[in-house]
C-alpha cells in the first residue's frame, strides 16, 4: 500500500528521511490511470529505490473552453490500481497548496513552447513546465518518467531542466498502444463508439508515412498527402501534422533518419495527438 501524501511539507519530510543514496523515481499524472502510466511506474520501480506518483490535474495548463472541469478524477480508483505496484508514495496536494493566492511565477520555454501543440493551446506549456518544476522542487526526484506519446512536452521538459541545471535524469518510455494501435491517452474515454473505431487512423498514417521513408520516400509534401488521406476517410479533423527534427522539433525540409512526425486530430470534441519517429 502507497503512503498517501497530501501536503508538500509532509512530501518534502518524507524525502528528508530517506536513506542519502535512495535514488527517487517520480512519474507525474493527472490521475486517471492507464497502462501507459503503469509502464512509467513500473520502470521507476525497476531503477530505483523509491518511487513517488503524482496525482494532480493541472488548472494552469488547460485553456479556456479546455475540459479541466470535466477531465476524469477518480483518485480512489488510481490509488486502488497503484496498490499492486509498489508505489512508495502517491502525491496527491491540494491546489489551493499549489497554487496559493499570491501565486506569481511561471516557467516559460521560449519558442519550442509556442510550436505545433503549443500554437494551438496558448500557455499550454507554461503552465506544464511550472507544475513539473514545482513537482520535482518538492519532490526532490533523481529520475523523471515521461512517455513519448507527448514528444514536445519532453523535449520542452528536457530544456528547461537543461537551462536551469537541475541535476534531473529524464528516462523517456516508449508509447503503450491498444490492440489495434490507438495511443493510450485519459481523453480516449471521451470518444463514442465510431470516433474510438475510426482514432485508429492516426496510427495508422504514421505506419503510411514510416513505410514510404522505409522504401526510399524523402518528400515531406507527399508523405503529408498520403497521411491526410487516411486521416481525413476516417473523419478526422486535422490540426497539424509536423515533420520536425527529433532533437530540436525544428520543421525539416525532408524526410530524414531524425525525422519525427508529430500530429495532433479531433474527432468530435476530443483532441488527440501522436507521433513516431521514421
Amino acid at each position: 500500500m502507497p503512503k498517501i501524501i497530501t501536503q508538500i511539507a509532509d512530501m518534502q519530510q518524507y524525502k528528508k528521511s530517506l536513506k542519502s543514496n535512495d535514488q527517487m523515481g517520480f512519474i507525474p499524472t493527472m490521475g486517471a490511470l492507464h497502462a501507459g502510466h503503469l509502464s512509467l511506474i513500473k520502470e521507476s520501480v525497476a531503477e530505483n529505490e523509491q518511487t513517488v506518483v503524482s496525482i494532480f490535474v493541472n488548472p494552469i495548463q488547460f485553456g479556456v473552453n479546455e475540459d479541466f472541469t470535466k477531465y476524469p478524477r477518480n483518485i480512489e480508483k488510481d490509488i486502488e490500481i497503484l496498490k499492486g505496484l509498489k508505489v512508495d508514495v502517491v502525491f496527491a496536494p491540494q491546489n489551493e497548496d499549489i497554487y496559493p493566492e499570491n501565486f506569481l511565477s511561471f516557467v516559460n520555454v521560449n519558442k519550442i513552447s509556442n510550436m505545433y501543440c503549443g500554437k494551438v493551446r496558448k500557455g499550454h506549456f507554461k503552465g506544464v513546465a511550472t507544475i513539473v518544476l514545482k513537482m520535482l522542487n518538492i519532490a526532490q526526484a533523481d529520475k523523471l518518467y515521461l512517455g513519448e506519446k507527448d514528444y514536445q512536452q519532453i523535449i520542452i521538459i528536457e530544456k528547461m531542466l537543461a537551462d536551469l541545471n537541475l541535476n534531473i535524469k529524464v528516462v523517456r518510455c516508449p508509447i503503450i498502444r491498444e490492440a489495434d494501435g490507438l495511443a493510450m491517452s485519459s481523453r480516449n474515454m471521451y470518444l463514442n463508439k465510431t470516433e474510438r473505431k475510426n482514432a485508429t487512423c492516426l496510427y495508422k498514417s504514421l505506419l503510411v508515412a514510416k513505410d514510404s521513408y522505409s522504401k526510399g520516400v524523402q518528400s515531406i509534401s507527399r508523405v503529408k498527402t498520403q497521411m491526410v488521406d487516411v486521416i481525413t476517410k476516417s473523419n478526422g479533423i486535422i490540426e497539424y501534422i509536423a515533420f520536425t527534427d527529433k532533437d530540436t522539433l525544428l520543421k525539416e525540409k525532408h524526410l530524414t533518419e531524425n525525422t519525427r512526425i508529430l500530429l495532433a486530430v479531433k474527432f468530435g470534441n476530443t483532441r488527440l495527438i501522436d507521433n513516431i519517429l521514421v
